[in-house]
């Protein structure tokens, strides 16, 4: 008797014991906050993005595997994707999403419930009705600006190519960031007396063939923030630097790829930054009352092999900007 008294004894220690364990194992996971990241497709500028943001939370504290699970979801540039992946995050309860570029903040905009939803790298949160201000953006959105400084990128291909008159811009038609930029830099270009002609592109199979019929008639080109552009910028310098025809882009990682030179803010600080709101938002903050945020400060990006390929000499201001603040791509 004694013997089965002990035993019960210890089977019901042992139950008690894993009852216990199962609870606090749950518990710390209902503790354990939730991160979704949605990005729009591959490449490499809104990689660094990708990368700025973890290290953003891991400056508010957040470090996953640690306190925070991150889920990541990569749409690949499909309309589908975005939206069953919105979905998911929605339906595991995730604490905070961050979409990185405008198809993927949208995406999550558009879906049901009140998470919150920080914005990486959007050109034009006004245009694209995502915030209600940039100061106040009295929602479940806020986040980042992407904000290049494209009076400044103008002012590089003038120095640059001070003779050049004829500028095309490749953008697609459907990317309210992208084709938010064109409209800035056209008016900005135009009042210079340059003559502007936009090439809208609808995906990356329309590059070969609009890159062909550009390279006719125009003397360098713009690339704004376009990830179907990024996405197929290979194409595109096949085209121009058969023609000897610069390619001006606005994002640095572009430049490394073949263009030829930009004035523009560090997509990864961009992440930082996205990150960092995201981090405060986990500590309690109401997105409803933090302003939009944009990286302030620029860089100059010259690719010295582009440069010679294409027979282009860059002055000397503009290589001492790029030696001061900056970076020269051998």
């Amino acid at each position: 008797m004694k013997r089965l008294i002990g035993t019960i004894i210890a089977l019901f220690a042992f139950l008690t014991i894993a009852f216990v364990s199962e609870v606090n194992k749950k518990n710390a996971e209902k503790k354990t906050p939730t991160v979704g990241i949605l990005q729009t497709m591959s490449h490499p500028a809104l990689d660094q993005i990708h990368r700025g943001i973890i290290q953003g939370l891991k400056d508010e504290g957040y470090i996953e595997g640690k306190n925070l699970k991150i889920d990541f979801q990569n749409a690949q540039g499909d309309q589908s994707n975005l939206k069953s992946m919105s979905d998911r995050f929605s339906q595991e309860n995730a604490t905070v999403t961050i979409g990185i570029a405008t198809p993927a903040v949208q995406s999550l905009a558009n879906t049901s419930g009140n998470i919150p939803v920080v914005m990486g790298a959007v050109s034009d949160p006004l245009g694209a009705h995502l915030v209600k201000s940039l100061a106040h953006p009295g929602g479940k959105i806020t986040g980042v600006q992407d904000r290049q400084p494209i009076a400044s990128q103008l002012a590089l291909m003038q120095e640059i190519l001070p003779k050049a008159k004829n500028i095309g811009v490749i953008y697609t038609s459907s990317d309210d960031s992208s084709a938010s930029e064109y409209r800035e830099f056209r008016r900005l270009a135009e009042a210079t007396g340059l003559k502007v002609i936009p090439y809208t592109i609808t995906s990356t199979n329309d590059i070969e063939q609009v890159a062909q019929t550009m390279v006719g008639k125009v003397q360098a080109v713009y690339v704004p923030t376009d990830n179907t552009v990024a996405s197929g910028i290979a194409t595109l310098l096949k085209a121009t630097n058969s023609a000897k025809i610069p390619v001006f882009p606005a994002a640095d990682t572009m430049v490394k790829s073949g263009g030829l030179a930009t004035r523009c803010v560090s997509q990864f600080d961009m992440g930082i930054l996205t990150g960092q709101m995201a981090g405060q938002i986990l500590h309690g903050k109401n997105p409803a009352a933090l302003p939009v945020r944009r990286v302030t400060h620029y860089e100059t990006v010259i690719n010295e092999k582009a440069a010679h390929e294409l027979n282009i000499t860059i002055p000397n201001s503009v290589i001492q900007a790029a030696q001061k603040k900056g970076r020269i791509i051998k």
